[in-house]
């Protein structure tokens, strides 16, 4: 056994993608906008948010008690985590690399093992 100078360890990742279904309760009564609100820049400026906003029309989020029209959403979440880690190191100034399962710091230990080679003309 001996011991190879680490490169580099990056790890790779799965991704794993789970979706849950959520309660959301909307307001009964439309939402009132704030244009009514607004007079001079603030209107200007607050027009220039709407455009902006991706989510189209305002709904208000209430609580179930307060009568609001309540349905199950899907929610679908994202998560990622290490599985493996591709090690880039030096062993006697040769370069390899290979893929582990654990980040192995910043010496790895490597098995060396020497065979010989034989050749029909070598063999009497």
């Amino acid at each position: 056994m001996e011991y190879a100078q680490v490169l580099r360890a990056e790890p790779v990742y799965q991704t794993l993608r789970a979706t849950s279904m959520v309660e959301r309760c909307e307001a009964t009564t439309p939402v009132l906008s704030e244009q009514e609100e607004r007079r001079g820049l603030a209107r200007v400026v607050g027009a220039v948010k709407d455009v902006l906003r991706s989510e189209g029309d305002a709904v208000q989020e209430v609580d179930r008690s307060a009568g609001g029209d309540c349905r199950m959403v899907p929610i679908e979440r994202e998560f990622r985590r290490p599985i493996a880690f591709d090690v880039d190191y030096v062993h006697k100034g040769v370069k390899y690399r290979s893929r582990l399962p654990y980040d192995p710091g910043n010496r790895l230990r490597v098995r060396v093992t020497v065979t010989p080679i034989v050749t029909p003309a070598d063999a009497r």
